[in-house]
């Protein structure tokens, strides 16, 4: 793209508008060398990633980077055998850190499918081991000092001298105290003097290091430290030397990885980008344009980008539309309509948002040439006319079909019917080589031109004659007409004079008068645009409450036919009940054999109706989510019995278990948890309590200890035919040992009776052969 395009339309001011919301100095950088580019494959990457970013922004509205420092000259220098400083392997360290951050959050993305994003998370790497070895510098710029056991010992040689020189300087403060100016130590020439009397300069061995102003004090450095000190003084020089011995070491191990890192940074820098793009979209209201291969261009509420409270307008630019000539008087905003069609292909061509809305469309042009303003030049003796010429020639020497071009006040600077003549016979030229053409002109006469040719279309600003105010609405289709008497009549001038001149321009009044139904089409066309939009609006609100009233109703539907069967189920239960006792009544006095009996309660509990299927309810379904395992979750593995913790899920489905002190993966059926046990217990629980209050319930013991042989076969006659109608699965019948004789006859009753399955005597800790378990088939 020609750069006089960019400097024309200010790109570098729309380049701004994104730069608070970066934060890394990469993506800064990314941003100065923004351009566009007619490359449909590179602007329809770029939106794709802001596509990307946009569905990460929903599930993870907070997503961030750390500021991070541009490192392009420091991986330089490395790759040239240089070494780095402290300050460079702080801002390297950031880059490690911030990519470490972002592989993390990447491994641990869930709900958000990326296409575009994917490949630059992929790309970062990581460099645990290399982090490690850059801890030996903390994030103060202090080496420290496990940065190698010399540096340890030198720095432990060096507090063990200073612990000494201030031992020594105490105890000369103590002994020596009246002989000084001060009860402090000192410090000239990076050693620690005493301030000591001018009078007792002699009374103390040492190095005058300087004298007060006054000459009453000399600070004097103890000959019993001076040693002391040099030692301290060779030990910070080997301090020294041993730091940058380490600066050189750390250098080379990060020598190989430079380009990687290198390639790190500008991933980082990509994303901060990417994620400013965003930000501004929230901030805005900007869109992802919709991408064309036909020059179509289709711009919904367009706003330019560098006004405060631009009056969005929309332009339709279709393929069978070669040019748009804009016509009407100065102030109307028509220049301000040619910038913003210009800025907008701009931005979208460069991969940033656009101030639209949803819907908007965008061509793709190769070049966009503009001729916008007053170029005169005194110094190259140029007139207005002449620049404006200079510059068109230029331009009409470049384009091309895949160029779009947007000239001002075309014409202009010049015999109005000469200017005027020129500018239909540039519209036709370029109208010939179909080249996408938005100009604007004060001549009446492209007015004609815009209304008899085809492939053209005329366009103006409107203008409220009752305020005498621009609108800035753009009103396409419709050309634009002189207000000037009715501007004159508003201000005062006589309505004579008006006339007059009415009279004298007789020839255009049918013009102005079709432009003025055209105008007023226009206005109501716009009216009924704002109804139909408000309607929708409308539309939407209504049917999303519509659509929840229906969804309750269906549950409301669903609960209350639910609860009606469950009454019903409640009723049957009651008949079976009754049933029950008449059955009872009728073994009693009739007849009837137990499977008989069986056979009739077993109809009877076929009346019951089946509740509905809530298999789909959403109430119910959360409840069954409620119960999925969870981290935390205490279980039983089932192949051994032995109880564990959920610690974890993999992103395969699987679990990790901590199970005593072994860590195991397993799969969800290979567990049971403990937590449903407990609320079946519970539930068991609560069932037993409703049956124990409900009733006392038939027995599963018979004790016939006691009874006579005749009175206890006709009872356990009649509690093994109770048992059978109430589906016990087991009984136990105490008999006692005595005589045997009880015994026996049970034992005989048992092995007749078709019905029992095995029985046998009980354990010895449960009476042994004294009972009798019998189990029933």
């Amino acid at each position: 793209m020609n750069r006089k395009i960019l400097d024309i339309l200010e790109f570098s001011k729309i380049k701004e508008l994104f730069a608070p919301y970066l934060l890394t100095e990469q993506g800064r950088l990314e941003l100065d060398l923004l351009l566009p580019t007619g490359k449909k494959e590179t602007i329809a990457a770029a939106f794709l990633e802001m596509d990307d970013m946009s569905r990460l922004f929903v599930h993870y509205p907070h997503f961030n980077l750390a500021a991070t420092q541009d490192i392009t000259a420091l991986t330089k220098r490395l790759e040239l055998d240089g070494d780095l400083n402290i300050e460079e392997f702080l801002a390297l360290k950031r880059v490690l850190a911030v990519t470490q951050e972002l592989k993390s959050f990447y491994e641990e993305l869930e709900n958000v499918q990326l296409v575009k994003l994917d490949r630059l998370f992929d790309n970062l790497a990581a460099f645990p081991r290399l982090q490690g070895s850059l801890q030996a510098i903390n994030d103060g710029g202090f080496i420290e000092s496990f940065a190698s056991d010399n540096l340890a010992r030198i720095r432990r040689k060096i507090q063990e001298n200073e612990a000494q020189v201030r031992d020594l300087l105490q105890e000369l403060l103590k002994t020596k105290g009246h002989m000084l100016a001060d009860q402090v130590v000192a410090s000239r020439n990076g050693r620690n003097v005493l301030p000591v009397k001018n009078t007792y300069r002699n009374r103390i061995a040492g190095v005058v290091h300087d004298i007060s102003a006054s000459g009453s004090t000399v600070y004097i450095e103890p000959r019993a430290v001076v040693n002391l000190n040099e030692e301290i003084s060779n030990g910070r020089a080997d301090e020294r030397y041993e730091m940058l011995r380490i600066l050189q070491e750390l250098s080379d191990r990060v020598r190989p990885h430079a380009a990687a890192i290198a390639n790190n940074a500008w991933i980082i820098g990509h994303l901060d980008l990417i994620r400013s793009k965003i930000r501004f979209m929230q901030e805005t209201g900007a869109v992802i344009a919709e991408l064309s291969d036909r020059q179509d261009i289709q711009l919904l509420s367009v706003r330019h980008p560098l006004i405060e409270k631009p009056v969005a307008n929309d332009l339709h630019f279709g393929p069978d539309l070669t040019e748009i000539v804009i016509t009407g008087p100065n102030t109307g905003g028509k220049t301000i309509m040619l910038k913003t069609l210009g800025l907008t292909q701009l931005m979208a061509q460069s991969g940033l948002p656009i101030l639209a809305d949803k819907g908007s469309r965008v061509g793709i042009f190769s070049q966009i040439f503009a001729d916008i303003g007053d170029e005169q030049s005194i110094e190259q003796s140029l007139s207005t006319f002449s620049s404006h010429m200079t510059n068109i020639v230029a331009i009409l020497e470049r384009v091309d079909t895949d160029s779009l071009v947007l000239l001002d006040e075309l014409g202009a600077g010049t015999d109005p019917q000469e200017g005027a003549a020129l500018a239909i016979a540039v519209l036709e030229d370029l109208r010939l080589r179909s080249i996408k053409t938005m100009a604007t002109t004060h001549y009446p006469e492209l007015k004609a031109y815009g209304i008899e040719t085809d492939w053209v279309q005329n366009a103006s600003m409107e203008f409220d004659t009752e305020s005498l105010r621009p609108t800035y609405r753009f009103m396409q289709g419709v050309p634009g007409r002189s207000n000037a008497f009715e501007i004159a009549r508003r201000l005062g001038l006589a309505d004579l004079i008006v006339r007059h001149a009415q009279e004298l321009t007789d020839t255009d009044r049918d013009v102005n008068q079709i432009i003025e139904r055209l105008e007023a089409q226009a206005l109501e066309s716009r009216k009924r645009l704002d109804n139909i939009r408000e309607v929708e609006q409308e539309n939407l609100k209504f049917n999303r409450a519509l659509k929840k009233l229906y969804n309750e109703l269906n549950r409301e539907k669903e609960t209350e036919l639910n609860k009606a069967r469950l009454e019903a189920q409640e009723i049957v239960d009651v008949a079976l009940a009754e049933s029950d006792s008449i059955l009872k009544n009728l073994h009693a006095k009739s007849s009837l054999k137990p499977h008989e009996i069986i056979e009739a309660k077993g109809q009877l509990k076929k009346l019951a109706p089946e509740t509905v299927d809530l298999s789909k309810n959403k109430v119910l379904k959360k409840a069954k989510k409620d119960r999925a395992p969870k981290v935390g979750d205490d279980i039983i593995v089932t192949a051994y019995g032995q109880r564990g913790t959920l610690t974890a899920q993999l992103k395969d489905g699987r679990w990790e278990a901590q199970v005593g002190l072994i860590k195991m993966t397993l799969r969800a059926d290979e567990f049971d948890l403990l937590k449903a046990e407990k609320e079946a217990q519970a539930k068991s629980r609560q069932v037993n309590v409703i049956k124990r209050t409900s009733g006392a319930g038939p027995s599963a013991r018979l004790d016939l200890r006691g009874k006579r042989y005749e009175e206890a076969m006709e009872e356990l006659d009649a509690f093994i035919d109770q048992a059978l109608l109430n589906n016990m699965a087991q009984v136990d019948i105490i008999h006692g040992i005595g005589t045997g004789v009880i015994r026996e006859g049970v034992t005989k009753y048992l092995r007749r009776n078709k019905h029992v399955k095995s029985f046998g005597y009980a354990p010895q800790n449960a009476g042994g052969s004294g009972a009798t378990i019998v189990v029933f088939k």
